[in-house]
């Protein structure tokens, strides 16, 4: 990825300061950016959750790209960093086993496409909310999206597959995880890295149950006011 940004600006000799006593006239200034994220997700539910983070010494740019298929989205991951330099540009998207074969090939491809530019891949099977249940309970069996929209909404008193995807209740997901005694975004980190290590030599589409949310967790934890969630 691009090396962290600078720029110079030369010191307006004419402002006081420059008149204290052993400063030079010349002294020119650097002045260090903070590091630059771009989030590009398929939906609102990650957008929201990613632009919860009390992020403190980074830039975090989520976008919603509202359900394209995965190369489409890496293809507008490329043309947004194109546009604005980013530290770390993260593709976002998981894969819904339903769809089958056409799924499958659009899923791996796209990963692949994406780190030939470099980019990171935060990519859930068979869905993004399994790293919301990871915070409660580990598992290692392959379940549809709809059983962890079933075990959410009763964790969260809730019909989540009619009512979770809306903004008012999206946006609200990290504060409710963050503020549940039950619920521990390291045991998260843990049952996912864990996951991760049993499949990582399989082909994408046959990582199941895995999500790699916690690799963006953990870059994003970094730059969090608060490092103790």
């Amino acid at each position: 990825m691009p090396k962290r940004k600078t720029y110079t600006k030369k010191t307006d000799i004419d402002k006081p300061w420059y008149k204290k006593k052993g400063r030079s006239r010349y002294k020119n200034e650097t002045v260090k950016m903070r590091k630059t994220f771009l989030i590009v997700c398929e939906g609102q539910t990650e957008e929201c959750y990613f632009k919860a983070f009390p992020i403190r010494t980074a830039v975090v740019r989520a976008v919603n790209l509202g359900g394209q298929s995965k190369m489409k989205l890496v293809e507008c991951a490329k043309e947004l960093a194109r546009q604005e330099e980013s530290d770390e540009v993260w593709c976002v998207f998981d894969m819904d086993v339903n769809r089958g074969e056409i799924e499958f090939r659009d899923f791996d491809n796209a990963i692949e496409s994406a780190r030939s530019l470099n980019f990171h891949v935060a990519y859930s099977n068979d869905a993004f909310e399994l790293w919301f249940y990871l915070h409660y309970q580990y598992t290692d069996v392959a379940q549809l999206r709809s059983f962890y929209y079933e075990q959410l909404g009763s964790l969260w008193g809730i019909n989540y597959e009619k009512f979770g995807k809306e903004y008012r209740f999206s946006s609200g997901i990290f504060n409710k995880l963050q503020n549940d005694e039950r619920a521990s975004m390291e045991k998260a980190i843990s049952c996912a890295k864990r996951l991760f290590e049993m499949q990582k030599d399989r082909t994408y589409h046959e990582q199941n149950p895995l999500t790699m949310v916690y690799q963006l967790v953990r870059s994003l934890q970094k730059e969090c006011k608060e490092k103790s969630f």
